[in-house]
């Protein structure tokens, strides 16, 4: 841990930072990597035949290939997007609508995983059906065997709540949309970062998930394209990058992954996701969920024995390091703010872009306090939250 602290040079200020399901930390070497491309190789991409244009269109490649190999698929099925937001985006505008079609998503989802569909459906006249989950953010999968019929084009699910920190059963969904011949997108924001995921295993069609949760940089993001859906999905941005030739009215896609990203790309932060990736399994995704567990455990009995209202499930096993509560009598962004003031946690408060789960499932029209842990997050970091927070209630 400590060698892991050593790398996020942010925490030597004395902040004890718990709100990772935002944004997380970035390491040095994430930091080092884009330097050196702005001060050792800076080049365009895929067009220099000389030495600086070769070797960032190699790096640039490489880090595709080492997102792969996060999560388990082939480098030309992974494609950069700006975030999360942008990659569920291009999925809603690159398929083919037709008159019938249906779309299942939840009342549980982050807004960029719900207001693109709600888009659709106003656009297309498509039906939007949603799956209402439990309180603490779980499904029974009886609700999706009743909604995804023949004439779902889509299931959109989120894997991980970020409110909630709920796993969802994205296995079980995938078998239940796919025997109706459904597609099915998992958005991973919040699983990508903290969980071992293999998408060939999981099944899905379409994974999305941003660099800037999983200690890569901001404005970069991940879109996972099963191969057998490369022509089935039409890019909805079209131009420098994506063709192999233009005529006079016609044009011929490249291959993938370019042909989904137009233009010139984050390139820095593309090489800089890719180390981010390297760091992440050079640590162990199952050594990180352990220790999250961990402390989300010793959280939750903390945030108890004080009198707070916990939200999501309280066994750490079914649920991520996210810890929705709520302090009586005072609101959400005051218990951030004092919590600042008095001891510089940053947590967040709200309605986390999930407006739909607060207001019809959770009941609160003001939000929740959440805080959110990391591979670098302490038992420390627990204990000065919790005594901080029994000063504030007492």
């Amino acid at each position: 841990m400590n060698d892991i602290r050593k790398d996020f040079p942010i925490l030597e200020t004395g902040v004890v930072y718990l709100d990772s399901a935002a944004t997380s930390l970035r390491p040095r070497q994430v930091v080092d990597a884009e330097r050196e491309y702005y001060e050792v190789y800076n080049a365009n991409i895929e067009r220099g035949v000389y030495e600086l244009s070769e070797r960032a269109s190699e790096e640039y490649e490489l880090a595709h290939e080492k997102v792969a190999k996060l999560l388990g698929v082939k480098r030309e099925e992974i494609v950069f997007t700006k975030n999360t937001t942008e990659a569920i985006n291009l999925i809603a505008l690159g398929l083919e609508w037709e008159n019938g079609d249906n779309i299942v998503t939840t009342l549980v989802e982050h807004h960029s995983n719900y207001l693109p569909w709600l888009r659709i459906g106003e656009r297309y006249g498509v039906e939007v059906r949603k799956v209402r989950p439990k309180e603490d953010g779980t499904f029974e999968l009886s609700d999706f065997e009743k909604v995804i019929d023949e004439k779902t084009k889509i299931v959109a699910v989120n894997h991980v709540s970020n409110v909630l920190g709920t796993v969802s059963p994205l296995e079980e969904i995938v078998e239940i949309a796919h025997k109706k011949g459904a597609l099915v997108l998992a958005d991973g924001a919040q699983s990508a970062p903290h969980l071992k995921v293999n998408l060939k295993e999981i099944g899905v069609d379409f994974f999305a998930a941003s660099g800037h949760k999983m200690l890569g940089p901001t404005g970069t993001g991940v879109l996972y394209i099963k191969e057998d859906h490369f022509d089935l999905f039409h890019p909805p941005f079209l131009g420098g990058g994506v063709i192999e030739a233009v005529y006079e009215d016609s044009y011929t896609l490249t291959h993938p992954f370019e042909r989904f990203e137009a233009g010139t790309p984050n390139i820095a932060g593309g090489i800089g996701l890719g180390v981010a990736a390297e760091y992440l399994m050079k640590v162990g995704l199952e050594r990180i969920e352990e220790h999250e567990r961990k402390l989300t455990g010793m959280l939750i009995e903390g945030l108890l024995s004080l009198g707070a209202t916990v939200f999501g499930p309280h066994d750490p096993e079914k649920k991520t390091g996210v810890v929705p509560f709520e302090v009586p009598g005072m609101p959400p962004h005051q218990v951030a703010m004092l919590l600042w003031e008095m001891g510089k946690i940053a947590v967040r408060s709200g309605l986390h872009c999930a407006h739909p789960l607060h207001r019809y499932i959770l009941k609160r029209d003001r939000g929740t306090v959440r805080a959110s842990f990391y591979l670098y997050s302490t038992e420390e970091d627990v204990e000065v939250l919790l005594s901080t927070l029994k000063d504030l209630m007492g």
